[in-house]
């Protein structure tokens, strides 16, 4: 080997080693930033003709598993979705409460039962007949309570839906300028890494929406496609559009074009089932959330609604009241339609007849609502007539619960219990998601950066340095000597 060729090959690998450094320095002081990938400098020999070799650097490549991270984007838009329905039946539970709870909907019912088993033992007490009143108003402004509760989640998911879409639209296109961008950077011979890095963590974010799966292209540009089919990437980003809704009430719904859904490039885009085109993911959970979970929620209150009506309203509970005439309990004051039940939990309140505070009279409920005057203080016939339509078994003839015949407070508990097992199951779904989604990433970070081994691959790549630099140092010596000849 000449003089020369020992020095181009030191002088080469100077500049190896000094990009090494920077590149493992770089990696460890990004150990814990989110979506950076480990860099390593890919080294290959050089050949200079009879002039001797050396080393050359043919690029930095950046070490992720791509399996692993698509195992995780994927796990990630479950942990999303069964995320979503898990909160949202827990606020349900919350709402409806247990019956040993006081306030409860079940607990409600209890207290009106016993009011009115109290007020038929001394009917003559006007104490006892405002415990009724006061019991009855309590119960339907809980029933109230709970369908507003209901509404409030279906319009928190409506905007969480617009808040979504408006994150997708710009992550996409997001991705798009990165993809063009990398292939610019590539072309001039200019370093990409961290602009894939940043491509990376859009998305990521986009999986943590819809399900995402990601495919390279020429030029090291991406295609994006949800786990549905449905193209998100492909040299342009699509446009996805949703219309939100001011305020969503009981009888607005996606079938009945009343509620907003997707389109994608201005064409109709499914949700559902099981996330339809989209997949599985946060957004389609949303969807399920807003227009079949609240909905059935809605379903079952408006029919237990309806139970509590129609049981008080039976002829011979109180046979003082005119045909047609709205019976204890009303809809929005009026009496009930079989064909407008939708909403009805919404609107159920206490017949003003019977209450005080609003021009009424106690002794109705003990006489009759269409009597016309006051009758005998002992007379308990209404009142237990009453007590024995809430306590009486009947069949329900709507809702979403299985067939059968139940108590009003039987029904109410069966609602309670469905949602608790629904949520329980949620709840498992979801925790499985989580761990599921921890681990791959827990996973995808151990074959990140190991600060440990880059600092001795740093050891090394000084010893490299120094090694060329004595090779430098002594072509020096060497030449000084020749020219001191």
């Amino acid at each position: 080997m000449s003089i020369a060729s020992a020095l181009n090959s030191a002088l080469s690998g100077l500049s190896a080693t000094s990009r090494m450094a920077d590149v493992t320095a770089n990696n460890v002081s990004n150990a814990l930033t989110e979506g950076y990938a480990r860099r390593e400098v890919q080294l290959s020999a050089s050949s200079r003709g009879l002039g001797g070799g050396g080393v050359s650097i043919t690029g930095i490549a950046r070490q992720i598993d791509s399996l692993l991270l698509q195992d995780l984007r994927l796990a990630s838009a479950a942990m999303g979705e069964r995320a979503t329905v898990s909160t949202f039946l827990s606020r349900m539970d919350d709402v409806m409460g247990t019956a040993d709870q006081d306030g409860s909907l079940s607990a409600r019912i209890v207290t009106f039962e016993r009011s009115l088993i109290e007020a038929a033992a001394r009917p003559e007490v006007d104490a006892r007949l405002a415990s009724v009143v006061d019991a009855a108003r309590s119960l339907t402004q809980g029933i109230g309570q709970i369908a507003e509760a209901i509404q409030t989640e279906r319009q928190a998911a409506d905007t969480k839906i617009a808040l979504d879409v408006r994150r997708l639209n710009d992550a996409l296109a997001g991705v798009a300028e990165l993809n063009l961008r990398i292939q610019t950077f590539a072309a001039s011979g200019r370093e990409t890494s961290a602009l894939k890095d940043q491509r990376q963590s859009l998305v990521d974010s986009i999986s943590a929406i819809v399900p995402v799966r990601e495919a390279l292209r020429e030029n090291d540009k991406i295609a994006l496609y949800t786990t549905g089919g449905t193209i998100l990437l492909e040299g342009q980003p699509v446009q996805i559009s949703f219309s939100p809704t001011t305020m969503i009430t009981p009888d607005l719904s996606l079938a009945a074009g009343t509620l907003s859904g997707l389109t994608l490039n201005g064409k109709p885009l499914t949700t559902t089932p099981a996330g339809g085109r989209l997949g599985e993911g946060r957004l389609s959970a949303l969807f399920d959330l807003r227009d079949r979970e609240a909905p059935a929620a809605q379903a079952n209150l408006d029919a237990l609604a309806r139970d509590l009506i129609e049981r008080v309203a039976h002829p011979a509970v109180d046979p003082t009241r005119a045909v047609g005439a709205a019976a204890l309990f009303t809809d929005a004051g009026a009496s009930f339609d079989p064909v407008d039940e939708v909403g009805l939990a919404s609107r159920i309140q206490l017949n003003t007849l019977v209450d005080p505070e609003s021009g009424g009279a106690l002794w109705r409920l003990r006489d009759g609502l269409g009597a016309p005057t006051a009758g005998p203080p002992g007379f308990s016939e209404r009142l237990s007539a009453l007590s024995n339509a809430l306590s009486a078994v009947r069949t329900q003839v709507s809702g979403g619960l299985s067939p059968g015949a139940r108590s009003l407070a039987g029904f109410a508990s069966d609602i309670a219990s469905t949602q608790s097992v629904n949520r329980l199951s949620a709840d498992s779904s979801a925790a499985f998601a989580s761990a599921r989604a921890e681990g791959l990433r827990t996973a995808l970070l151990r074959d990140g950066v190991d600060t440990d081994q880059e600092m001795q691959n740093l050891l090394v790549i000084e010893q490299a340095y120094a090694a060329n630099a004595k090779v430098i140092q002594t072509v020096d010596e060497l030449i000084n000597i020749l020219l001191g000849l």
